[in-house]
């Protein structure tokens, strides 16, 4: 019979020799849980900790027809420099951005979202920041943060390694969907300002920084700050304002349709909300691109017209509205704290559309191209 041997696997040390801290993780979520809490109304049931998040759906009863709309994703390589920089908090809002503006584009509400974070070893802190700024963002947006998951990955990832996912759940009355079949020739679109460079397009930062041989510690003059913290300014939150533009009564029905400009860049996120059939010119000249936008094309060497199909360049979402209601429409979201203003008009009239981006991510839409230059 072998003799007891100190590397049994049914010790109870085994798993934390193995590189996973169940201790941390627990002292993780006791730092996150009153942020989390503050998410959440009456309609969490349990709290936090249990297999699944409880959200009572007894409200939907009110709705004529509900209609449930989803949304997951992530915050891709932005992860890198939050990482190099040691700054934690604003990825959180980043990822909640990412998925509840996605949801109102259809007009919805969101009502709850998970959370997913995986890393190469815990550090109760660092999760504990990640998890606040999410928390705060959901508080931000009327959104229960209901349940999460923070899976240590040793040998996978390394100790400071880390990547960021989530998905939510919102709902929308049926005949209040905004969608490509209410908007009409004529419809005016109106841009809404972005707060950086939100969530996309890092990989090509991080290839222009790293061809240049700039560390994110260095200081931009032109930035007023360093690279990494230019970087990772949030991206900005369009749920509230938008829920409460389309809420009010004066306004009601004036928005048609929305765009939430991400991955694939300025002209394939608005035509993917346009009918077939019709077509939108952006006038470059009803903006000027954020400064960091342009700091990064001078050092990459690029252009802002070539970049247009990367990065947002100042704009992060689009509405395209009715045309006798634009101007109040724009005005209720400057009254919200968004900047916005008219960049172009729909047309259903006949011409050639070369040049033009014609849909997107499989979504046979409309057509959509940027003319002029940009304002200095």
């Amino acid at each position: 019979m072998s003799q007891p041997n100190s590397d049994r696997v049914d010790e109870p040390n085994a798993y934390a020799r193995a590189g996973v801290d169940t201790a941390a993780g627990d002292l993780a979520v006791e730092l996150m849980k009153s942020a989390v809490a503050r998410t959440h109304g009456p309609e969490v049931v349990g709290g936090v900790g249990g297999f699944a998040g409880l959200f009572d759906a007894s409200a939907l009863k009110e709705y004529r027809r509900p209609l449930l709309a989803s949304a997951t994703d992530g915050v891709g390589t932005k992860v890198a420099i939050a990482q190099a920089m040691d700054i934690h908090d604003t990825i959180g809002q980043d990822l909640v951005a990412m998925i509840v503006d996605d949801i109102v584009v259809v007009g919805a509400k969101p009502l709850a979202m998970t959370d997913y974070i995986a890393c190469g070893k815990v550090v109760p802190q660092r999760i504990a920041d990640i998890v606040r700024g999410i928390a705060e963002a959901c508080e931000a947006t009327g959104t229960a943060l209901v349940g999460g998951e923070t899976a240590e990955h040793p040998g996978l990832l390394g100790e400071d390694d880390y990547d960021v996912a989530g998905a939510a759940v919102g709902v929308v009355e049926a005949d209040e969907l905004l969608g490509p079949d209410r908007v009409r020739d004529g419809d005016v679109v109106l841009a809404m300002a972005a707060s950086g460079l939100h969530s996309n397009g890092f990989s090509l930062v991080r290839h222009i920084l790293a061809d240049r041989g700039v560390a994110y510690a260095d200081h931009a003059a032109d930035l007023g700050t360093s690279y990494g913290e230019a970087l990772l300014v949030p991206t900005a939150l369009y749920t509230g304002p938008l829920l409460r533009v389309l809420g009010d009564p004066v306004l009601n029905g004036a928005i048609h349709s929305l765009s939430h400009v991400t991955g694939g860049g300025i002209a394939a996120n608005l035509a993917r909300v346009l009918p077939v059939g019709t077509w939108v010119e952006v006038d470059r000249g009803s903006w000027s691109p954020l400064p960091v936008f342009r700091h990064l094309a001078v050092l990459g060497g690029h252009t802002l017209e070539s970049l247009e199909g990367a990065w947002n360049l100042g704009i992060g979402m689009f509405a395209v509205v009715d045309a006798a209601r634009a101007d109040a429409v724009a005005a209720a979201l400057r009254a919200e704290g968004v900047e916005t203003w008219a960049a172009g008009t729909v047309s259903t009239a006949e011409r050639g559309l070369d040049g033009f981006e014609q849909g997107a991510k499989g979504v046979q839409g409309g057509a959509v191209r940027l003319v002029g230059h940009y304002s200095a």
